[in-house]
């Protein structure tokens, strides 16, 4: 897989919060209205809309809008990606013959 640095750590931003883990937890249930997360969450609106810009432009959640309220979900191809990046960033190349850099 051909892994974009840039995305990659956008994707990997949006796992450095306790409070985007706990949204993630709460998604991963189901959908979710925003104000039922703004609820669970116990932060302000304003923190609450920062830390879902983040996690939807990572393309790990995906927002709908209906009526006047967003609902959030894990996006399944974001899921899919992220775990492909960290799949990738965590391989171990087993390549025989691979000389040491301080060996001469």
């Amino acid at each position: 897989m051909e892994m974009d640095p840039k995305r990659t750590a956008v994707i990997f931003k949006a796992f450095c919060d306790e409070n985007r883990i706990r949204i993630l937890q709460l998604l991963s249930t189901g959908e979710k209205c925003a104000c039922k997360l703004l609820e669970e969450i116990n932060v302000t609106q304003p923190t609450m809309s920062h830390h879902m810009k983040i996690l939807c432009d990572s393309g790990i959640v995906i927002g709908r809008k209906e009526g006047k309220w967003m609902h959030y979900s894990i996006s399944p191809e974001g899921k899919k990606y992220a775990l492909q990046c960290f799949e990738s960033l965590t391989k171990v190349n087993d390549v025989e013959n691979i000389q040491s850099c301080c060996e001469k």
